[in-house]
C-alpha cells in the first residue's frame, strides 16, 4: 500500500511539473504581443461580440495548441492563420500566457456556443 502511494504521488509531481513546463511563457511580454488580438478579442480578453472567443481563462496550454494549428493549417481560419503567422514559438507562449492569467467573464456557454439564439 505504501508503495503504491509512493507512486501515485510521484506520477502526480511528475504530471504537475510537465504541465508547468508546457505552460511557460511571459505574460506582461505577451500583453504587448497581444495588441492586435485586443480587436476581436477584447482588451482584457473576453470579447463582447459572440462571435469571437472569450480568451481570458482559457488554458495557456490550449491556447498554445490552438494558435499552432493555425499557423500550420489544422484549423482553418484565414483571418487567424494570418495572425499567427509571424509569431514564433516564443511569442506563441507569451501570449497564452497573457490570456490565460486574465479573470474570465465567461459564467454560462449560454449564448456563447455556435448555434445558440
Amino acid at each position: 500500500m505504501n508503495r503504491a502511494l509512493t507512486l501515485i504521488s510521484l506520477g502526480t509531481l511528475l504530471a504537475f511539473a510537465s504541465t508547468q513546463l508546457l505552460a511557460s511563457g511571459n505574460a506582461e511580454s505577451g500583453k504587448k504581443k497581444s495588441a492586435t488580438c485586443f480587436a476581436c478579442h477584447g482588451t482584457d480578453g473576453n470579447a463582447v461580440d459572440p462571435q469571437y472567443p472569450r480568451l481570458a481563462g482559457q488554458y495557456n496550454i490550449y491556447l498554445q495548441q490552438v494558435m499552432h494549428e493555425y499557423k500550420d493549417g489544422q484549423r482553418n481560419n484565414p483571418i487567424m492563420k494570418g495572425m499567427v503567422a509571424t509569431l514564433s514559438d516564443q511569442d506563441i507562449e507569451d501570449v497564452a500566457a497573457y490570456f490565460s492569467t486574465l479573470p474570465t467573464k465567461l459564467d454560462t456557454l449560454s449564448g456563447h456556443v455556435e448555434g445558440d439564439k
